[in-house]
């Protein structure tokens, strides 16, 4: 039953090219997407036409599933570079909530790592200083795409620009430019050409204290009585780290 269920979630793959929005604020007739390939970013944007960008999406990240439920779109959801999605309706997700016991499971999963996320982004733009908030920015990616197989304690690679990292941790692209170039200069981490090394990983996790457990990938729906996949696994299909 599961993997059938499974196979519907993905039965659905569309692409989508960079900028163009996939869900838009106010929006009435939506989907939610499971992402698998490429990097989407959810924003806010403001009456005066400056935005917030609330959180980087990466593949295995399950996208607009407050928009689904709500009776409009909360927020905007556009791609930072073309992706691949698998398009999941509201049945498909009541089906998979009624009858798969672990798919709901690692729904809620999903839905409370996005809110934990959130809540670490609020307190980084509010009580972390420049540096600090963008070491732990680019540790929680390095993380997030670790789980899914997608980078290492070495580095990863990173299309986001530096307006794109400006509009999530409200600086200006200027301070973002200042601030990585400091990094460097410590022998922390180098953003070049679309690529995150990590000079010294355990001096930046130190430096941003940095303090994975809120990402929860040793969480108790990590894994299944007997044996099984994780919970992100459960939803992408997506190897595990």
């Amino acid at each position: 039953m599961e993997l059938q269920l499974l196979d519907q979630l993905h039965s659905r793959r569309r692409f989508f090219p960079a900028r163009q929005d996939m869900i838009y604020e106010g929006q009435i007739e939506r989907s939610a997407y499971i992402l698998a390939s490429g990097w989407v970013c959810s924003y806010k944007l403001l009456p005066g036409g400056t935005r917030q960008v609330v959180d980087f999406q990466i593949p295995g990240d399950f996208l607009g599933l407050r928009s689904v439920l709500f009776r409009k779109a909360d927020h905007n959801i556009e791609p930072i570079t073309r992706v691949q999605a698998s398009e999941v309706q509201v049945c498909d997700l009541l089906e998979a909530v009624n009858t798969a016991p672990r798919l709901g499971a690692a729904l809620l999963w999903a839905a409370s790592r996005d809110e934990a996320m959130v809540v670490e982004h609020l307190v980084g733009i509010g009580r972390r200083d420049a540096k600090q908030r963008m070491a732990h920015l680019l540790l929680e990616l390095g993380a997030r795409l670790k789980l899914v197989g997608l980078a290492s304690n070495d580095g990863y690679t990173c299309p986001l620009t530096q307006y794109l990292l400006a509009d999530a941790l409200g600086l200006s692209a200027v301070h973002v430019n200042r601030v990585l170039r400091e990094l460097r200069e410590d022998g922390l981490v180098t953003f070049q050409q679309s690529k995150v090394t990590f000079g010294d990983f355990d001096g930046m996790v130190a430096f941003s204290k940095f303090d994975r457990h809120y990402l929860d990938h040793d969480g108790p729906l990590m894994t299944w009585p007997g044996g099984g996949p994780s919970s992100i696994q459960m939803l992408t299909g997506l190897p595990g780290p």
